[in-house]
């Protein structure tokens, strides 16, 4: 519980810095990916090592894939449905009985029906999801953290010692 409060806090300091947006919304976007992938599967491991080669933010990465695993939860019956219909493709049908042969394809359950549909509404999404989110992260920082900044309520607290202090820790021990 408490490395999940972690993550949370480390990702709303990030949100309200000025660090880049690119990490922090292909981690949200990485994290839909392993949110709709089973959990311990090949797309999981793939997935996450591109979240490890890659200068991914990992508290988002994380944090949106728990956010995800509820959703992917209750998107089952359509991604059954959707992986039925695309498994059942005629035309799709010498692919998978080449992939079913192959060594370690198969590990994969792509012949699950679930994880076929989720597998392709997640493919489907996370390009998308990456520059949604990207465009809200840009969004949040300038009309709620700039309109926080402006308060007088933000401005007597950054006038305190206490806040002066954090900022020497911050900047010294991060």
């Amino acid at each position: 519980m408490t490395l999940m409060l972690k993550q949370i806090f480390a990702f709303l300091k990030l949100l309200n810095s000025d660090t880049s947006t690119t990490p922090l919304a292909l981690g949200l976007s990485l994290g839909l990916f392993l949110g709709f992938a089973p959990f311990l599967s090949i797309q999981t491991l793939f997935v996450l090592l591109i979240v490890f080669l890659l200068r991914v933010q990992l508290g988002a990465a994380f944090l949106s894939a728990f956010f995800f695993k509820f959703i992917a939860y209750l998107f089952d019956p359509a991604a059954d449905l959707l992986g039925q219909k695309i498994l059942e493709l005629e035309s799709l049908r010498p692919l998978f009985v080449t992939m079913y042969n192959m060594p370690i394809v198969p590990m994969t359950r792509f012949n699950n029906s679930i994880v076929m549909g989720s597998f392709a509404v997640s493919i489907l999404i996370a390009p998308i999801s990456y520059f949604i989110f990207k465009s809200l992260i840009t969004q949040y920082r300038e009309l709620v953290v700039a309109r926080f900044k402006q308060t007088k309520l933000w401005k007597a607290f950054a006038a305190t010692t206490f806040y002066n202090w954090y900022c020497k820790y911050d900047q010294f021990y991060g």
